[in-house]
């Protein structure tokens, strides 16, 4: 324990919330941190089940204002986790109060909330995080070395897809297909992930959208009214009402990176048969990598400098510390393997680590950088829109 200490308010107590709470929970047993986070305050909207997952998660107080939360002087970090058309309030709320801020991705449900939010962390002393989680994935963090260390050399071709299957046609409507709400459908929820990763790994940027299709396939879906789950949908519901989801279902576009390299990617939450694959290709000169988030303890490599007869695809398990693969060292023995939950758990350790004066890991995406990402958002929807190419240049 360090002695210093960083006391936290969690807003939203729903699927992220867990995520987020396991990881305050969790950080300061697996990593020697320069501050020490405090689960001071969890905050959502109905009462009862606040203070259920306040005592089974381990906060010490729970507020259905999230007003008086993020005023709070006791308060240090505002961790946003509410759906996307709120983000922008609460975080411009908590950096005017001079908070530090994580945030859910995407940055916001639209271009204009991002602007403000990026603006307004720009004025603020309050350092800001946005939960790109999958750069703490060692293999993510383990891929985004070799290329900054030149071994896939000039880069040819990004190929990237985040497939899902859980969006089906007996999913109600809940708030992530709601475009009022959550600003896109697997574009920002799924996509936004994979673009960002790309960028992260590459340290290239997209320059243009060459173009992009996006479908809505399922128009109508039964109306939420009691769901026991806030994804799958599933639980008890009667309800005959229906209502139309106005976010896309599958989107697929191609970019150019500012480096010349091609990229490709796609998303959906109707890929039958693909539970969470987060995939991704980046092929170069001298070497080419593959993730699979459903094998997320492997990256696989190509190395192209070989001599021809030893060259082939190889699979690197990156859960050995001593190889110094990226937060390996914090976790177990070779091979013991990681899950979901640990991108959080690392994320959070670069969070405090920040906060406290030190370097993360790898970069972490703060609210300009996750700023860009929401601009390439953008430039896909108006180039479905419009059915042209559409330059980042044009998206400010």
């Amino acid at each position: 324990m360090s002695g210093k200490t960083c006391n936290v308010a969690l807003i939203g107590s729903k699927f992220m919330g867990r995520a987020h709470s396991n990881a305050y929970l969790k950080v300061g047993k697996f990593f020697d941190l320069p501050v020490d986070p405090v689960m001071h305050t969890i905050c959502a909207r109905n009462e009862a089940e606040i203070k259920e997952f306040a005592s089974r998660w381990g906060w010490n107080n729970a507020s259905t204002n999230w007003q008086e939360t993020v005023a709070n002087p006791d308060i240090h970090l505002v961790d946003v986790t509410t759906p996307n058309n709120v983000h922008a309030e609460h975080s411009i709320a908590a950096l005017e109060a001079g908070k530090h801020v994580a945030c859910e991705k995407p940055l916001a449900h639209t271009l204009d909330s991002a602007r403000q939010m990026a603006e307004a962390a720009a004025k603020a002393p309050g350092k800001t995080f946005v939960w790109y989680n999958y750069r703490r994935c060692p293999a993510v963090a383990l891929a985004h070395q070799l290329v900054k260390e030149g071994r896939l050399g000039k880069i040819y071709q990004i190929r990237g897809c985040y497939l899902q299957d859980w969006a089906g046609p007996d999913t109600p409507l809940m708030w992530r297909f709601q475009g009022e709400v959550a600003g896109s459908g697997s574009l920002g929820d799924l996509c936004a992930h994979t673009i960002d990763t790309a960028r992260f790994i590459t340290g290239d940027e997209v320059s243009e959208v060459i173009g992009s299709t996006m479908e809505t396939v399922i128009k109508e879906r039964k109306i939420l009214e009691s769901t026991g789950g806030e994804i799958s949908g599933r639980g008890a519901d009667t309800s005959t009402k229906t209502g139309k989801s106005t976010v896309d279902d599958i989107v697929l576009f191609i970019a150019r990176m500012e480096s010349g390299a091609l990229a490709t990617f796609e998303a959906t939450r109707l890929s039958t048969g693909y539970k969470n694959s987060n995939r991704l290709e980046i092929h170069g000169e001298k070497g080419a990598i593959k993730f699979n988030f459903e094998r997320m303890n492997e990256l696989e490599w190509y190395d192209n400098t070989l001599p021809e007869h030893l060259q082939g695809w190889s699979t690197i398990n990156v859960t050995n510390g001593n190889a110094n693969h990226p937060y390996a060292g914090a976790w177990w023995p070779v091979a013991h393997i990681l899950g979901y939950e640990h991108s959080f758990i690392n994320q959070s350790s670069d969070i405090f680590k920040m906060i406290g004066g030190e370097e993360p890991v790898v970069p972490m995406p703060d609210f300009a950088d996750s700023y860009i990402v929401q601009r390439v958002l953008t430039a896909v929807v108006e180039s479905d829109n419009k059915r042209v190419p559409v330059s980042l240049s044009e998206i400010k």
